[in-house]
C-alpha cells in the first residue's frame, strides 16, 4: 500500500495542459477548503501535474495509468472527489465506490456544452443558481434534479489584484471566447467580426480599449481564428502606437477576473465571462455577440442576452454605428435594471463571499455523509474495479 497524506477531498483532473485553466481557477478555492477538509489534486498527465505543482501548495499526485490510480485511491482514502469538467477519463475515477462524486464545473455559461448526460454519473452537481438548474433539467431526459446543489460561483469571491491600472478614460473590454471543440459549441466572434469590433471600440471617444481573449484563442489552430486574432492585435498595436497616452493594451495571460475591476463596459461572446461580469459588475453595461444570427434562439437559450445589447453581423459591420452604440451605453445604460433582475436568475440572491461559504458547507456535509454511508461500502481493496 502506498504511503499518502490524509486527504478528504480529491480534485480530479484527467486532461492535458491545454485545458488545465479549468482546474487552475479552482485552486484558490480548494486551498481555502484545505484547512478544514484536506485536498489533494489527482492528475493523469505528467505535464499537467508540473503546471499544477507550480500553481499551488496542495499535494499533487500523478497517476497516468489506470493501475496507478487503482493503487493511489485506496492509499488516499478520501471521502469526496470533485470534477471541474467532463473528461472521458473521469469515468475511471467514478468507478471508486467509496467516494461521493461531485461535478463542480469550471464556469457558468449558456453554451450547449453545459448540458451533458455525463451529469447523471455524479452523486451531486453543483450549479450557480436557477438558470443552470433550468438549463440542465430542461435539456436532459430523466435527470434526477435532487442531485442539483446551488452554490453560486466560488471563484468570483476571490477578488484578485487588478492586473491593469485605473485610467481616467472609460475602459472598454473586448473578451471573446474560443471556437470550442465542436461546431455546436462555437461562439467565438474572433473569426467572423473580431476586427470590426476592435475597430469600432478604438473609435469610441476618450476610451481605453483592453483585449482579453480566452487563453485558447492565442493557441488556436483554426486559420480563421488565427487570422482574426492577428487582425485584432494589429489594430490594437497601431492604435497604441499612434496614441500612447490612451493606454490601449492586450492582456493575453492572467485571470480575466483581475481585468474586470477597472473596466466600464464589456463586449463578449456567449461564455462564462459574460456571466462573471453580470455577477461582479452588474452595474456596468455588457454587449453580447451572436455569430449565428438567430436572435430568437439566443433570447431563449441565453437569458442574459435579454439584459444586454446583442451584436449581430449587420450591427458589427456598421463600424460607425457600433462605435455610437458603445459610446451611448457608456453615457446612458438603459439595461441596468434588467441586468439586476437577470443576476438573480443566474445566481439567486448570492452575494460576493457567500458562494465560498456554500461550497465549503456542502463539501463538509458530503464528507460527513460519506462517513455515515461507509459502513455498508466495500473494503478499500475493492474500491476501484475495472
Amino acid at each position: 500500500m502506498l504511503k499518502a497524506p490524509t486527504i478528504d477531498v480529491i480534485a480530479y483532473f484527467a486532461d492535458d495542459p491545454t485545458r488545465v485553466y479549468q482546474l487552475l481557477q479552482w485552486l484558490p478555492v480548494l486551498e481555502g477548503l484545505d484547512p478544514s477538509h484536506p485536498v489533494g489534486i489527482v492528475t493523469r498527465d505528467h505535464d499537467t501535474a508540473m503546471v499544477v505543482r507550480s500553481s499551488t501548495t496542495l499535494p499533487v499526485f500523478c497517476a497516468p495509468e489506470f493501475h496507478e490510480m487503482h493503487e493511489l485511491y485506496p492509499a488516499l482514502d478520501a471521502k469526496v472527489a470533485v470534477y471541474c469538467n467532463n473528461s472521458m477519463r473521469n469515468f475511471q475515477s467514478l468507478l471508486d465506490n467509496r467516494l461521493l462524486h461531485v461535478h463542480i464545473n469550471h464556469g457558468e455559461s449558456d453554451k450547449q456544452s453545459m448540458v451533458s448526460n455525463n451529469a447523471k454519473a455524479y452523486d451531486r452537481v453543483f450549479v450557480a443558481g436557477e438558470a443552470a438548474a433550468q438549463r440542465i433539467v430542461s435539456g436532459l431526459l430523466e435527470f434526477d434534479d435532487s442531485k442539483l446543489v446551488r452554490i453560486g460561483r466560488p471563484q468570483l469571491d476571490l477578488q484578485p489584484e487588478p492586473i491593469i491600472t485605473e485610467s481616467p478614460r472609460r475602459t472598454v473590454l473586448y473578451a471573446p471566447t474560443w471556437e470550442g471543440d465542436a461546431e455546436y459549441n462555437d461562439y467565438t466572434s474572433v473569426d467572423v467580426f473580431g476586427a470590426q469590433i476592435m475597430a469600432a471600440i478604438l473609435a469610441v471617444p476618450d476610451a481605453r480599449v483592453v483585449y482579453k481573449p480566452h487563453p485558447k484563442v492565442t493557441t488556436s489552430e483554426v486559420p480563421a481564428v488565427i487570422e482574426g486574432h492577428r487582425a485584432i492585435m494589429s489594430l490594437l498595436e497601431s492604435a497604441a502606437a499612434a496614441e500612447p497616452e490612451a493606454g490601449h493594451e492586450a492582456v493575453l495571460v492572467g485571470d480575466i477576473l483581475a481585468v474586470m475591476p477597472h473596466c466600464d463596459a464589456m463586449i463578449t461572446d456567449v461564455s462564462s465571462v459574460g456571466l462573471d461580469w453580470l455577477y461582479l459588475r452588474t452595474e456596468k453595461p455588457i454587449l453580447i455577440t451572436d455569430k449565428h444570427g438567430d436572435a430568437e434562439k439566443l433570447r431563449q437559450e441565453v437569458p442574459v442576452s435579454r439584459a444586454a445589447d446583442v451584436l449581430q453581423a449587420e450591427d458589427v459591420n456598421d463600424i460607425p454605428g457600433l462605435t455610437a452604440l458603445v459610446t451611448a451605453r457608456l453615457e446612458h445604460d438603459e439595461h441596468r435594471i434588467a441586468r439586476a433582475a437577470m443576476r438573480h436568475h443566474y445566481f439567486d440572491d448570492v452575494r460576493v463571499g457567500e458562494s465560498t461559504q456554500r461550497f465549503e458547507a456542502e463539501i463538509a456535509a458530503l464528507c460527513e455523509l460519506r462517513d455515515r454511508l461507509i459502513g455498508v461500502a466495500p473494503s478499500s481493496d475493492e474500491a476501484v474495479t475495472a
